[in-house]
């Protein structure tokens, strides 16, 4: 109990410096209005802002739910392609070779230009808005995932090999955590990217709504106010997205927080040696 009650001022400070940045930067935006009387039609203030929130929240919430389907979907789609991929392509040095000059080619290739087609071939549903989310996750997580399993201890794989180990064992136990660290680092990265290719694919195929949606209807209008409200909710979206996968992070490799990393290994490599147990006939 005392260790717990040790950290948790570290941990009330942890949260509390990123809540205090947040409610800096919107002091700055309230005083900059203030300060230098700006046209509300230019910049809206915070309160503004709110009371657009309020008045439109019967568009704007229908459509910030539409918005996290398709990114949440988007998203998840996007990150287990890409892992897989990885996967395959570390299998053999060749695929990799050949695989990876495509991969980089069709990144080369504007995601807003890749729209217009996706439309053609999908229609105006649910699909090529999740194509176009997943797409923007894919190539992060393939490269990182890359790297994770390029830097597993080759010595430490012959070890548990030599000790017994089964080729799903070794991956369970030391290739997949080799790859966690820079797989949530790819998924930090882009989860607040999933919220604007959302939005970019609601621009180009939408039929049914969204905060994407709202901020064209809210331009026609020249409504600044309400722009500014759908901004802030997709603010909230991305931070909301960013925090799940730091929260994840934290609970699938509690080891980055342990100072007791050769314990951590002990465990994988005591498990890793336990005999399979084979069922007599």
């Amino acid at each position: 109990m005392p260790v717990l009650n040790a950290g948790l001022p570290q941990r009330l400070k942890t949260l509390a410096l990123p809540v205090l940045g947040l409610a800096l930067l919107v002091v700055i935006w309230d005083l900059a209005v203030r300060l230098f009387d700006i046209a509300p039609y230019v910049l809206p203030s915070p309160q503004r802002t709110l009371e657009a929130l309020r008045d439109d929240w019967d568009k704007l919430g229908p459509g910030t739910i539409i918005t996290s389907k398709e990114f949440i979907l988007g998203f998840l789609i996007g990150a287990a392609a890409g892992f897989l991929f990885a996967l395959v392509m570390s299998w053999s040095n060749t695929i990799q070779r050949f695989l990876y000059p495509i991969l980089i080619t069709s990144q080369a290739v504007p995601i807003i230009a890749v729209a217009p087609a996706l439309v053609i071939w999908m229609g105006f549903g649910l699909a090529p808005k999740l194509t176009i989310v997943a797409l923007i996750v894919f190539f992060p997580v393939v490269v990182n995932v890359l790297g994770g399993l390029a830097s597993v201890d080759k010595d430490l794989i012959a070890l548990v090999r030599a000790m017994g180990g089964t080729p799903w064992r070794i991956f369970r136990t030391v290739t997949l955590p080799a790859t966690l660290t820079p797989l949530f680092s790819a998924l930090k990265m882009t989860a607040t990217f999933a919220v604007t290719a959302a939005v970019l694919g609601e621009w180009t195929a939408s039929t049914t709504g969204g905060l994407g949606v709202s901020l064209l209807e809210a331009q026609s209008r020249l409504d600044v106010a309400s722009v500014f409200a759908a901004i802030i909710l997709l603010v909230v979206l991305g931070l909301l997205a960013f925090g799940a996968v730091a929260m994840a992070e934290v609970l699938l490799t509690p080891w980055r927080r342990s100072s007791v990393k050769p314990a951590w290994r002990r465990r994988f490599l005591a498990h890793a040696a336990e005999p399979e147990k084979v069922e007599n006939p």
